[in-house]
């Protein structure tokens, strides 16, 4: 009896057989391809993206002049440059600008190049040649287009004065008045966009099927009932990408501002992005803390409005 209770107790506080360590699985080739092809993205995000916005915020967090931004001395100043951006008499104004321009742009971007999309997509003789055409805005360098703009608006001998002679109405100065020059590049800017929205639009009514109007129509819908309830609610995850597009292009434009007006005059038609531009490289003195720290409130804002249209495409994912 004890000597079996001795054994079945050395039974019992035996330790369990120890288990072999998991081999580690060696890479396969797939998955040394999916590398190689993942590194030049990673290398490109990293070198493009990445680092200039570190860069950015580096600079918005320093005081900077031209010695130390060669040099690489600049005194950490915290968030004393987005003090000075608050403070500046510009800062409420551009903000008013940017939002407008921003806003008036989205909103007739997308209205006429959905009324295009629908026009187009009825599929006429020359439509495809017509579609073409207006895709032409969009190639052209955006130097040019501003610059054409620029001698189209101009006081004395542009274009559009001419036009409103020919009808009675005396000149504008479009690009000289206060009251007329965010006006002009809202113009502008307009035209340069509708060619996007155009495209994008025409390719999400390609994909609603036929059979949706046909049946729509017998059951009498006249067109704009097809419109409001069959195109425009299918459009709507098109419609969403090409707003955010829109909205990030848009909040960005400097090129179209600055050749036609410079953000002037006193100020009249300046945004956020020209205002950064000033700041920093347009003036004798640069200001390069106020301008990064100006850009990183366009960067802000771009991603605030981003994860918005993530978390309304999550929810509506899920419903």
């Amino acid at each position: 009896m004890p000597g079996g209770f001795r054994l079945s107790r050395s039974l019992t506080a035996a330790p369990p057989p120890a288990r072999p360590a998991p081999r580690r699985r060696r890479p396969t080739s797939q998955q040394w391809a999916a590398w190689a092809f993942l590194a030049p993205v990673t290398l490109y995000l990293v070198l493009f993206y990445a680092y200039p916005l570190y860069r950015n915020l580096d600079l918005s967090l320093r005081n900077y002049t031209v010695r130390s931004f060669v040099h690489g001395d600049a005194p950490f100043t915290g968030l004393e440059n987005y003090r000075t951006v608050f403070d500046d008499p510009t800062f409420a104004p551009a903000l008013l600008h940017t939002v407008v321009f921003t806003a008036v742009c989205l909103f007739f971007q997308y209205a006429i190049g959905l009324a295009l999309a629908v026009f187009f997509n009825q599929n006429f003789r020359l439509s495809a040649t017509l579609r073409a055409l207006f895709l032409v805005p969009w190639l052209l360098p955006l130097i040019v287009s501003a610059s054409t703009w620029s001698w189209m608006l101009n006081s004395d001998s542009g274009i559009v004065n001419a036009a409103l002679h020919a009808v009675g109405i005396g000149p504008v100065n479009w690009l000289t008045s206060p009251s007329w020059s965010l006006t002009s590049v809202i113009i502008a800017n307009i035209w340069i966009g509708v060619p996007f929205n155009l495209v994008v639009l025409y390719s999400g009514l390609q994909s609603i099927p036929n059979s949706l109007y046909e049946a729509a129509a017998l059951d009498g819908a006249n067109a704009w009932r097809r419109f409001w309830s069959i195109t425009f609610p299918l459009l709507r995850p098109v419609s969403a990408i090409t707003l955010l597009l829109g909205l990030v292009y848009t909040l960005k434009v400097f090129d179209i501002i600055w050749i036609m007006t410079k953000g002037g005059p006193a100020d009249s038609s300046t945004t956020f992005a020209t205002w950064s531009y000033q700041l920093g490289f347009g003036n004798l003195l640069p200001a390069f803390g106020p301008g990064a720290a100006v850009g990183n409130l366009l960067v802000v804002a771009a991603l605030v409005f981003g994860l918005v249209y993530l978390r309304v495409q999550r929810k509506q994912a899920l419903s």
